[in-house]
């Protein structure tokens, strides 16, 4: 048996309290559910669901988020918005929270288009987009999570992750992410 052990992607290890996350199969099927004490442990195909939001404005730019420094996954990079689905909600719920959470941006979770599910080698990203030109100096972000925000055309994007500043999710990920 293989165990991996992950840290949560989107949260500091202080604000996890007694959080818990579903643990599934690759298939989306629940297995158990488990609390999240800044490590989790998942046996050989068991996943954790995470969400990533995808904000495209009418010009084709995609809003990114800046990681604090921090952070226990990715720290200090650009990445996608997003983070781990909690037991019990929905994807789609999770998107809604986490762009409240993390940029004060209340969106209902029926103004997200599901794009695709991508298995990971730990988890099940759903990738979902939200068509939207929103007003980045009106935001309220997440200090302890996001540091900045701003809009970057694709080109930007491609340059951003060869120059190893923004988080390599790899090719099949932005094959759906330039598809959007």
């Amino acid at each position: 048996m293989i165990r991996i052990n992950i840290v949560c992607l989107f949260q500091p290890r202080e604000a996890l309290g007694t959080e818990f996350w579903d643990i599934i199969d690759k298939d989306g099927n629940f297995i158990r559910r488990t609390p999240v004490l800044g490590t989790v442990t998942l046996d050989r195909g068991e996943y954790h669901l995470v969400a990533h939001i995808w904000i495209k404005n009418s010009k084709g730019e995609f809003l990114i988020q800046h990681r604090a420094e921090h952070m226990d996954m990715m720290p200090g990079l650009w990445a996608a918005n997003g983070g781990s689905v909690k037991s019990g909600e929905t994807s789609a719920q999770a998107a809604a929270r986490e762009l409240h959470e993390e940029l004060g941006l209340k969106t209902a979770p029926e103004q997200l288009q599901y794009r695709e599910r991508l298995v990971r080698r730990n988890s099940l990203a759903d990738i979902w987009l939200l068509r939207a030109d929103v007003d980045i100096r009106g935001l309220t972000l997440q200090s302890d999570e996001v540091t900045e925000v701003k809009w970057v055309a694709p080109a930007g994007l491609r340059f951003m992750v060869a120059q190893g500043v923004f988080h390599d999710y790899g090719k099949a990920y932005f094959d759906i992410v330039f598809s959007l």
